[in-house]
C-alpha cells in the first residue's frame, strides 16, 4: 500500500496478487488489514464521486500516508515517486484544513481532489511541473470537463508566479501549503 498512494486500488486485485504469489489469504481478510491500517490512522482513504452523476461510487478508492516518511523508511529513497508524495501532501493539508475529501470522477478523467466543507467545494489537481504543454493539457483537461462554478486549482511545484488559465488558478504548491 505504501507503494501505491495517490492510485486507484482494488482489494479483489491485491488479494489475486498475493494469492498469485503463494500466499493463501482472502478478500475479507485484505479488507480487514486495510481497515487495520486506516483505523489505526496509518492510512487515509478517499472515496471516488462521480460529479457529473453527483453521487459516491462504491468501488475504486486511493490510500494517502498519514506520514510519507513512513514510505521512505520502508521502500527506500530509490522508490521515490515526488508526484505520489506531493499529492499525499496536498491530501494530508486538505484534511488539517478540515476538508471533507473526495476522489473525482468527471467522463473517463479524475479530478486528484473534490473537497467540500458545508455548501462550499473546490477541485483540486496536483502535478510536479505542468511545463510541459501536454502535461499542461493532461492536467487541466478534468477540470475544463466540469461545468460548475466552484473554484478550481493547479497545484504544482514550478517557481512560476500564479496564474489563470479560463478560471483555474495555478499556484506553487509550497506557497499554498504556507498559505493555510
Amino acid at each position: 500500500m505504501f507503494d501505491n498512494i495517490g492510485n486507484l486500488c482494488s482489494v479483489k486485485k491485491i488479494t489475486d496478487t498475493m494469492v498469485s504469489s503463494g500466499n493463501s489469504i482472502s478478500v475479507n481478510s485484505v479488507e480487514s488489514y486495510l481497515s487495520a491500517l486506516t483505523d489505526s490512522y496509518i492510512l487515509y482513504r478517499a472515496g471516488r464521486y462521480d460529479i457529473k452523476g453527483k453521487q459516491y461510487l462504491k468501488t475504486g478508492y486511493k490510500y494517502y500516508l498519514a506520514d510519507p516518511g513512513l514510505r521512505y523508511y520502508l521502500l527506500g529513497s530509490h522508490e521515490t515517486d515526488m508526484g505520489r508524495i506531493l499529492e499525499n501532501v496536498i491530501f494530508l493539508e486538505l484534511i488539517r484544513r478540515r476538508w471533507e475529501v473526495s476522489i473525482g470522477k468527471i467522463e473517463n478523467n479524475e479530478v486528484d481532489f473534490i473537497v467540500q466543507k458545508g455548501d462550499r467545494r473546490e477541485y483540486y489537481q496536483a502535478a510536479l511541473s505542468v511545463r510541459d504543454e501536454a502535461t499542461l493539457e493532461r492536467e487541466l483537461k478534468p477540470l475544463f470537463a466540469i461545468r460548475d462554478h466552484y473554484p478550481k486549482f493547479l497545484l504544482t511545484l514550478d517557481d512560476d508566479p500564479p496564474s489563470d488559465n479560463q478560471g483555474i488558478r495555478r499556484i506553487n504548491a509550497l506557497d499554498w501549503l504556507l498559505d493555510g
